[in-house]
């Protein structure tokens, strides 16, 4: 009997404690280095989001092991929604590509949204001599060339695994980086004089003239790069791939405080402001309810789990 009034005191708690959620500061955890896409969609919508729920949104950016390192301390942190995720599709992709992890992706996560996804980007140096993807891969045929990615087990990374060694059966040496952005500031500057990565990164490249894109892994062509072919037009079918961007809390959360997360997202997505620069960022918005929000996330480790077996990809 004890026990049973116990249980039962422990659900009112915590049901309170969903009712009257958020009381204090929600800290974000960002698994990657600052300026790669996960870090600024986290800045663009924490102002809104911090409207909606009544307190501020801390971001902590906590790089390593690929994203594992910060995505296993939010799967052993209290599950009262006061530490959440923020983080990209390496966390489908993780769950296959890393014999240990840190943590199930499909049991020790609630996944609250899938804020936007853009695709992946092969760019190249302004200096590189080749014009073209096939330039590109012709010249790989005959030279000694690496690629930079964000990290290893990053959608970006399997992109271009999947499009050099398994469709183009060319040898281009992969070099992980810790985030986007310091892969993108590699390239940019030469070394190497290639890369694979989500369009955020590199946008600023581009306008400056530094950097020049190949193709992209987008079912159309992106209307701010009208001219940039896509993979499938170039005669890679079938790789239509995106980093996207997520909120994750540990399993264990009250459903009341993921809902909460949940309607904060959907409501930030649809403000004027952070549509258009997220729009100028190359994301589309994809934000849904939990459930449809759980299934994508489901397909994704399924797709990525696939692409990791045809690459033989090795976390590095």
């Amino acid at each position: 009997m004890n026990k049973l009034i116990a249980a039962v005191l422990a659900m009112a708690s915590s049901v309170a404690a969903a009712q009257s959620y958020p009381t204090k500061p929600i800290r974000v955890v960002v698994p990657f280095a600052p300026g790669g896409p996960v870090d600024v969609v986290a800045r663009l919508v924490q102002p809104k989001m911090q409207d909606l729920l009544g307190q501020p949104l801390i971001i902590e950016n906590k790089a390593g092991a690929g994203g594992n390192l910060g995505v296993s301390q939010v799967a052993r942190s209290p599950a009262d929604g006061y530490t959440v995720l923020m983080t990209s599709s390496s966390f489908a992709v993780n769950a296959t590509l890393t014999p240990d992890p840190g943590y199930n992706a499909e049991k020790d996560f609630i996944s609250i949204a899938v804020i936007g996804a853009q695709p992946n980007f092969i760019v190249v140096n302004a200096g590189f001599p080749a014009k073209s993807l096939a330039e590109l891969l012709q010249m790989a045929k005959t030279q000694k060339l690496a690629y930079a990615s964000p990290s290893s087990g990053t959608t970006p990374h399997l992109t271009a695994e999947n499009l050099f060694r398994v469709r183009a059966k060319v040898d281009i040496t992969h070099i992980p980086f810790k985030g986007a952005g310091p892969a993108a500031a590699a390239v940019a500057a030469g070394e190497p004089p290639i890369g694979s990565m989500a369009g955020t990164a590199p946008i600023p490249f581009l306008k400056s003239g530094k950097m020049r894109v190949l193709a992209v892994s987008s079912s159309k062509r992106l209307p701010s790069l009208p001219d940039v072919p896509t993979l499938g037009e170039l005669g890679f079918a079938d790789m239509e791939d995106y980093t996207w961007v997520g909120l994750f809390v540990p399993a264990a959360t009250p459903m009341d405080i993921a809902q909460k997360l949940n309607d904060a997202v959907l409501k930030t997505v649809q403000d004027p402001v952070v549509h258009e620069r997220m729009d100028g960022l190359t994301f589309e918005i994809t934000a849904a309810p939990l459930r449809p929000t759980a299934d994508y996330v489901r397909k994704e480790i399924v797709k990525w789990a696939q692409v990791v077996r045809d690459t033989g990809a090795k976390a590095e």
